[in-house]
Order: C-alpha cells, then sequence, then structure tokens
C-alpha cells in the first residue's frame, strides 16, 4: 500500500491586498497549515483543518471549496472574523515528505495546487465548523473586488477602447 502525505497551507490577507506584490506584508492576516503539528513550517502556524478543493455549486455558475474545523472556541473566532471581514483565502496544497517537509522534487512537483477564495459563509453543528470559500468574482452579480486597474496589474491597457465593469 502506498501512502501519500499531503498538506495545505493557507494565507488569510485583507481585501486590499494585490497578487504577486512583494509589498503587501501588511495586508496579510495570517498564515496556517494543517501538515505538521507544533511547529511553524514557511511562515504557517499548524492549526487542525480539512480543506475540500473546489467543486461545482447547486446551481452550477461557480466553483465552491470549503475548510472544516474543529468546533471550539479558537476556530469559531477564527472562521467568523474571516467571514465578517471578507478575507481573502490562498490554499496551496503540497507533496509532503515521510518527516512533513514540503517535497519539492522534481519527481513529485511538490505543489499540486494553488487557488485564491473569498471567505463567503460558515455553516456549523455541534461537531465541525464549515467556512464556505467562493471565487472572488461572484458569476451571477458579476461584483467584482473594488480594484483599479493599472499598468502594473495588467501589463499594457488598451487606451483607444472601453473597459466596463458590468
Amino acid at each position: 500500500m502506498t501512502v501519500v502525505a499531503l498538506a495545505a497551507f493557507i494565507t488569510i490577507t485583507k481585501k486590499d491586498h494585490v497578487i504577486g506584490d512583494s509589498n503587501n506584508n501588511n495586508t496579510v492576516v495570517d498564515k496556517f497549515q494543517n501538515g505538521k503539528y507544533g511547529e511553524i513550517v514557511d511562515g504557517h502556524k499548524y492549526l487542525s483543518f480539512i480543506y475540500q478543493g473546489a467543486a461545482m455549486n447547486r446551481s452550477g455558475d461557480n466553483l465552491e471549496a470549503s475548510i472544516v474545523l474543529a468546533n471550539n472556541k479558537l476556530s469559531m473566532a477564527y472562521v467568523k472574523d474571516f467571514v465578517d471581514k471578507k478575507y481573502y483565502i490562498e490554499v496551496q496544497t503540497f507533496f509532503m515528505k515521510d518527516d512533513f517537509d514540503k517535497d519539492t522534487a522534481a519527481r513529485s512537483g511538490g505543489l499540486i495546487t494553488h487557488e485564491y477564495w473569498l471567505a463567503a459563509g460558515l455553516r456549523y453543528d455541534t461537531q465541525s465548523i464549515e467556512m464556505t470559500l467562493t471565487s472572488p468574482i461572484d458569476a451571477v452579480t458579476a461584483n467584482t473586488p473594488q480594484k483599479t486597474l493599472s499598468k502594473e496589474q495588467c501589463s499594457h491597457l488598451p487606451v483607444t477602447g472601453t473597459i466596463q465593469n458590468r
């Protein structure tokens, strides 16, 4: 039997975070990983959670994912804060070595997925808390994050046409 070790690394950021900008350290709220208990791996603290990757929602117009945590005061405080403030959630899933360090060998590729989500809602019962993650752009109402298109974000923009956000 072959055992494949996986771990998810999540980075929670504020709304004004710009993907790929190296000056965003003040927008990072927290970092967690679910692979190595009691240790900090690449700045990510341990938190016991299960990441359930992308799935199409019931109406078929958007992707959703979820993070499931044990129902306790600590987890509830984190999740409620993330959802209330509509924080962005960056999730990276890695193959792990036997000692639960990131496996960056060429044979395995290391990084499996790298996804960006918006903390959209939460559900809970007596045993677990589920934080629902959706794509930052809502396919139904076309709500987009309030950002300005700039050369730094989009490279060269057309100057002879009209760009509209509907």
